[in-house]
């Protein structure tokens, strides 16, 4: 992994286009071919990044932009779209590479695992239709729990939790706004789903069109028969 601290303007162009104006930032380039932009805020989210498979070329500034101050040009495409992140380089603050491995993955606690586990065996608890494509479906900001089909064909990210929050949403929602921007898997539609969802999480998913799923984990377990409760 390179990590680069660079004062830059950044330019996202293709289906859609952002600006991203003069500032200090860090840039993160992962061996998979993907590039996070990177302010001190805002948690773990990026400002702006290219999803692999994606290429770098970097180039020497033109006239108007070595007037400018700008001393390199990254030129970051994305395989499949053709869209291109520009990282216009003022100033480079520091720049250092590690060699961090083959990454053993997350490990999941025991009843977020078996849940993960339990939804893919009974997918149509998603609806009717619904079908599994696999689990842990890779994406380049980290794995989705659950990648499924739904009786139209369109694609649905789940993310599992034991206990519902806001982070949960946030995350959901990270996952959601990178996938969506890949032509073969738009539109993709959201579900977050545990055992427990807090209301300030139904909120802020339901406002951001993601659908919430409360799961029985007993009764996916089979331990519980809900049709023979008193209550």
């Amino acid at each position: 992994m390179r990590l680069v601290i660079a004062r830059c303007t950044v330019d996202y162009a293709g289906r859609l286009t952002a600006h991203l104006p003069l500032g200090t930032r860090l840039l993160m380039l992962k061996a998979d071919g993907s590039l996070l932009v990177h302010a001190d805020g805002g948690s773990y989210k990026p400002l702006n990044w290219m999803s692999p498979p994606a290429t770098l070329q970097v180039d020497e500034p033109d006239d108007d932009q070595r007037a400018a101050g700008v001393v390199e040009v990254w030129n970051v495409t994305q395989a499949k779209t053709s869209d291109r992140l520009i990282v216009s380089i003022h100033e480079v603050l520091s720049d250092t590479t590690h060699e961090l491995g083959t990454d053993p993955g997350l490990i999941k606690d025991g009843v977020e695992a078996h849940l993960q586990e339990l939804l893919a065996a009974q997918i149509e608890l998603l609806g009717e239709g619904s079908q599994l494509i696999r689990r842990e479906y890779f994406t380049a900001i980290g794995p989705v729990d659950i990648m499924a089909r739904d009786a139209n064909g369109e694609h649905v990210a789940v993310e599992l939790k034991r206990r519902g929050d806001i982070d949960g949403v946030e995350q959901l929602t990270r996952y959601l706004e990178l996938l969506n921007r890949d032509p073969l898997l738009a539109p993709v539609h959201g579900v977050f789903a545990a055992q427990e969802i807090k209301p300030q999480a139904r909120t802020l998913a339901e406002d951001r069109g993601i659908r919430c799923l409360v799961l029985d984990y007993d009764a996916m377990r089979g331990t519980d028969d809900a049709d023979e409760r008193l209550f």
